[in-house]
């Protein structure tokens, strides 16, 4: 009896061995690439955002005019915003930059006052004042949403005199685990 039990143990050894794997193998973390980063469609969806927005706008009649680009602020408090709303603007300005527009950069300003945690923000209030004191005639601005699945983003060109939209355009990102990240606020 006890040799029976003993090759049952053997063969039942012996089987699990063969469907063992690496155990090293099963914790590897792979890391992204510089390919993988660069093939990342986060920067170019924000980027076909912006010229969208720009699509129809007579960028001859607007490259004299020193334009702003505020911090996107989420929509259900326009005081905040994540590591999201602040990336956004800056890819939003470059792409402005790139499409031949005036961007003044407002982080040089030792005279404006950047929060810590929400970047510089134009609420409407204080919107016509930025303006005045950088000779803008527009500001971008733009709110973003989290829902389930996605973030929606809305984006408005405004002239900064009257308040008048002059563009705006509306579109969603992923709510995948690199937009998830941007929208976790510290």
């Amino acid at each position: 009896m006890n040799r029976s039990l003993l090759v049952c143990a053997a063969m039942a050894s012996a089987l699990l061995a063969g469907c063992s794997t690496n155990s090293n193998s099963a914790y590897v973390k792979v890391e992204p690439t510089y390919e993988d980063a660069q093939k990342n469609p986060f920067v170019s969806s924000n980027r076909d955002a912006v010229q969208k927005l720009l699509t129809g706008l007579d960028i001859k009649e607007y490259q004299r005019t020193p334009m702003l680009v505020a911090t996107v602020v989420n929509v259900n408090d326009l005081r905040k915003t994540a590591p999201l709303g602040r990336t956004l603007s800056e890819q939003y300005a470059s792409h402005l930059v790139n499409s031949g527009l005036l961007v003044k950069e407002l982080k040089l300003r030792g005279d404006i006052f950047v929060r810590e945690e929400t970047g510089e923000l134009m609420l409407s209030r204080e919107l016509k004042d930025i303006a005045k004191l950088h000779s803008a005639g527009v500001v971008l601005v733009g709110t973003y949403s989290q829902a389930a699945n996605a973030t929606f983003v809305s984006l408005k060109l405004v002239m900064t005199d009257t308040g008048q939209i002059i563009r705006g355009h509306d579109y969603a990102l992923p709510n995948n685990a690199d937009v998830n990240k941007l929208l976790a606020a510290k």
